[in-house]
């Protein structure tokens, strides 16, 4: 820790109040404690880097020569006399024994969640439907694989007819005190209970059915109900259909997820649909009458004289249903006037009557050749 600033370590400003200086020392110590990060040396000097800091900010005397001299008055020992952190099995909290206490062990109200009611796990499944199925709304039928209170026992665990008792191990909260000393001090913590498992109680016979689980493997097969207008990407929540709870805790959600595969005819952008009309140059020119595909089925559209390739015409309210509501997107048809790439002699002589009815040079055109076929002699 030599030259390094103890203020930065704890994640402060030089000249923080001691409280602030307390406050962040319980913040890091909770996070980097050896019993929350077993194994892992870095948090573990991590842990020692703000311990240091620590003792030296906490103490008025210390803080007051860091103040003047930096890090380097305390020969990198945090005040230990270069001892290091060999004597710190005597270290005292400073009064965090409770913040310890609440993460590491002895919390009744940790124990009393452990073996207490567990709410059951959440399922997700995903379903693929067309793009009529999503724009109207269908029922369907899936099936999925879930944990369900064992039917046997109706999740107890434990033979009908047998008696639980309370686990004389732990005496019914699930977790056993561990002490262990670390180099940093004797730290006591908390560990499940290796006899009953972390239940609190012990089976006299298990199940069956179950082998003492409480809970099996089940398929089944639920109805869903898929509101029009569901595109993909979109999640149902089904409340109350995931997997079972343990101990009496209510049981989890089914995420049905939603998958659309694309129409041949249609192209959706949210509530909205998309489709290409495609016109001849005389009806372009002319005017003309459509029947245009929605997804409502046919109707009928008045395409405007001089109609120009690439028009967008909008048919307001024939798109999709938006959900769970009586509003509907809109359909958006595009023009396309289509070229001929060949012509007989006799549209291509009503095409020059065209340019010179309107003024324009046949010359500018490029002249028409025949294929010539047979060899040249």
């Amino acid at each position: 820790m030599a030259n390094k600033d103890y203020y930065e370590v704890l994640g402060l400003q030089k000249g923080a109040s001691d409280d602030e200086i307390k406050r962040a020392f319980r913040k890091l110590a909770v996070k980097y404690h050896p019993d929350r990060n077993q194994g892992n040396t870095e948090a573990e000097e991590k842990f020692k880097e703000i311990n240091e800091a620590y003792q030296v900010l906490s103490d008025p005397e210390k803080k007051s020569r860091y103040d003047q001299f930096g890090s380097a008055a305390f020969d990198g020992s945090g005040g230990f006399g270069g001892g290091g952190f060999g004597g710190f099995d005597g270290f005292d909290m400073g009064g965090f024994g409770d913040i310890f206490e609440s993460f590491f062990g002895g919390g009744g109200g940790s124990s009393r969640r452990r073996n207490g009611p567990v709410r059951g796990n959440d399922i997700e499944y995903t379903i693929t439907l067309t793009f009529e199925e999503a724009a109207f709304g269908v029922e369907k039928e899936i099936s999925v694989t879930r944990s369900e209170n064992c039917e046997h026992c109706h999740g107890s665990g434990a033979e009908p007819g047998s008696s639980v008792k309370t686990c004389p191990k732990c005496g019914g909260s699930g977790q056993v005190r561990v002490q262990r000393q670390t180099p940093l001090g004797n730290f006591v913590s908390t560990s499940t209970c290796d006899q009953c498992g972390g239940s609190g109680k012990i089976t006299e016979k298990p199940c069956t059915a179950c082998r003492g689980n409480g809970n099996t493997r089940k398929t089944r097969n639920i109805k869903v109900n898929i509101p029009a207008g569901v595109d993909t990407g979109n999640v149902m929540p089904l409340r109350g259909q995931g997997e079972h709870g343990l101990r009496g805790g209510s049981p989890g959600d089914l995420y049905v997820r939603i998958n659309v595969t694309p129409s041949k005819v249609f192209t959706r952008k949210g509530n909205d649909v998309y489709i290409d009309a495609h016109i001849s140059m005389a009806k372009a020119a002319l005017g003309t009458e459509i029947t245009v595909a929605t997804v409502d089925g046919n109707v009928k559209y008045t395409v405007p004289a001089g109609t120009q390739s690439g028009t967008m015409f909008r048919l307001k309210g024939k798109g999709i249903q938006r959900v769970n509501s009586s509003g509907k997107g809109d359909q958006y048809v595009k023009v396309i006037v289509d070229i001929p790439k060949t012509l007989n002699e006799r549209q291509r002589k009503a095409l020059y009557d065209l340019m010179e009815a309107s003024g324009e040079s046949s010359g500018d055109v490029t002249p028409h050749k025949k294929k010539l076929f047979g060899k040249s002699k």
